[in-house]
C-alpha cells in the first residue's frame, strides 16, 4: 500500500535519528543545539517523549507482514532508549526534575507513549528500568502545573502509573477534568485556561490527552457522562481540523508552538485510530487529508545534514519557533502517525482515495454544510 509505506517510511526517518542515537547513548552529544541553546537541559526527553508518544500504537500493533522485522527493531530500539534514560550512569541519563517544569511536560509526553504502548513499552522493560522509569514519572510531581492545559500533564502521569498498577495520586486528575469542565467555550474548543486561545492546543495537548484519561475513568460514576461529553467535543474538535486542509494540504499557520508542523493534527489522527471521527468525515477523507499535509510540508527539506529536524513548517523557518521551543520540542509533529496503529485491513487504509472537505470544495463538487454544536 503506497500511502501507508509514505507514512511509515516518514515516521521513520523522523525517529531514527533520535532513537538510533539515545540507544547508543550519544543522543547529548548528537542533538543540534545551535538553535535556541538555552533549551539543552530539556531536549533529550522531549526528543524520546513526543517522538515515542507518535509511535506507540505502531508499536504496540499488529502490523502487516512486511513491516514486523522492522516493527521489532524499532521496539528493541525504544526499550533500549528508555533503559539508557533512566540509567544513572548512562551519559544520556534525561532530565526529569531540573528547570522550572519543562521536565512535567516532556514526561507526559512520555507517559502518554506509555499508555498507548504499554506492552511494547513499558511491560517489555526490565523490572530495574520499570522501578527508575517510575520514580522518575512520580518525581515531577514537585512541580506545579500553571492553569492552563499543563494541569493535564500530573494528570496524565498519574493516568499512566494507575493503569500498570504504580503508586498514583488521584488528585491531579481530579483538578485538570473539574478545570476544563469550566473552560468550555463551546463548538468542541476548550479554552486554555479562563480564556480561549486562537491556536492548535486543543489538538496539540487538550483532547488528546483528555480523551485518554477519561477512557481510563470511564467506569468511575463521577467521570462517566463526562467521557461521554468529552468525546463528542473531541469528534467535533476533529471535524474542524479536517475542515482546515486546503485543497494542496496546506493549513494556517496560527497561534502558538507552530513549528510542531503537522502535529497539529494529532487529534483528527487520534480520532481516526480510536474510532471517533465524526459522521461528516470518513476514514479515507481523513487519510487522504492528512496525507496532502505531510507531503505539502516535506516539499521544503525538513532535515538537518543528521537527519535531526529543522525549526519551521515547510523548510529551515526559525522565526515560526517562540523561545521556548528547542530542537527536541519539534518532534511533535510524529502525532500525526497515530493511524499507523490500525491494520492495513482498516478502512482508514484499504477505502477508495475519497476528496477532503476544502478539495472537494474548491473543485467544484457537493460538499456538506458545516454547523456549529454546544
Amino acid at each position: 500500500m503506497v500511502t501507508r509505506k509514505l507514512w511509515l517510511d516518514t515516521m521513520l526517518k523522523t525517529a531514527s535519528p533520535v532513537l538510533s542515537a539515545l540507544a547508543e547513548n550519544r543522543l547529548k552529544a548528537a542533538l543540534p543545539l545551535e538553535f535556541h541553546p538555552n533549551r539543552a537541559l530539556y531536549a533529550p526527553l522531549e526528543a524520546l517523549g513526543r517522538t515515542l508518544c507518535g509511535m506507540a500504537p505502531w508499536l504496540e500493533a499488529e502490523v502487516p507482514q512486511g513491516e514486523r522485522e522492522t516493527r521489532e527493531r524499532f521496539r528493541t530500539l525504544a526499550r533500549k532508549c528508555l533503559q539508557n534514560a533512566v540509567d544513572p550512569q548512562s551519559p544520556d541519563a534525561v532530565n526529569f526534575t531540573e528547570g522550572y517544569g519543562q521536565s512535567l511536560v516532556d514526561a507526559a509526553f512520555l507517559a502518554h507513549a506509555l499508555l498507548r504502548a504499554p506492552n511494547a513499552l513499558w511491560f517489555g522493560l526490565e523490572d530495574a528500568t520499570r522501578r527508575r522509569l517510575a520514580a522518575a514519572l512520580r518525581a515531577t510531581r514537585k512541580f506545579t502545573p500553571y492553569d492552563s492545559n499543563w494541569l493535564l500533564f500530573p494528570a496524565m502521569i498519574a493516568i499512566f502509573l494507575r493503569h500498570v498498577g504504580e503508586d498514583w495520586e488521584a488528585a491531579p486528575v481530579d483538578r485538570a477534568l473539574d478545570a476544563f469542565r469550566g473552560w468550555y467555550v463551546g463548538d468542541g474548543v476548550y479554552g486554555d485556561g479562563e480564556y480561549f486561545h486562537a491556536d492548535y492546543y486543543n489538538s496539540f495537548v487538550i483532547h488528546p490527552m483528555m480523551a485518554d484519561i477519561l477512557r481510563e475513568l470511564k467506569d468511575r460514576e463521577q467521570y462517566a457522562e463526562l467521557y461521554k461529553t468529552e468525546m463528542k467535543r473531541a469528534a467535533r474538535c476533529a471535524a474542524l481540523l479536517e475542515r482546515l486542509i486546503m485543497p494542496d494540504g496546506a493549513y494556517p499557520v496560527v497561534g502558538r508552538s507552530a513549528a510542531y508542523r503537522y502535529g497539529a493534527f494529532q487529534l483528527l489522527a487520534q480520532a481516526a485510530l480510536e474510532g471517533f471521527l465524526p459522521p461528516s468525515v470518513t476514514p479515507a477523507m481523513a487519510r487522504c487529508g492528512l496525507t496532502a499535509v505531510i507531503e505539502r510540508v516535506h516539499r521544503g527539506n525538513i532535515y538537518d545534514e543528521n537527519g535531526f529536524l529543522l525549526p519551521g513548517i515547510t523548510g529551515f523557518q526559525p522565526e515560526l519557533a517562540e523561545g521556548y521551543i528547542g530542537v527536541g520540542s519539534l518532534y511533535l509533529c510524529e502525532t500525526v502517525f497515530l493511524p499507523l496503529g490500525l491494520p492495513d485491513t482498516h478502512p482508514f487504509w484499504r477505502d477508495p482515495d475519497e476528496p477532503w472537505t476544502q478539495k472537494r470544495v474548491w473543485s467544484g463538487e457537493r460538499a456538506e454544510l458545516d454547523h456549529a454544536e454546544d
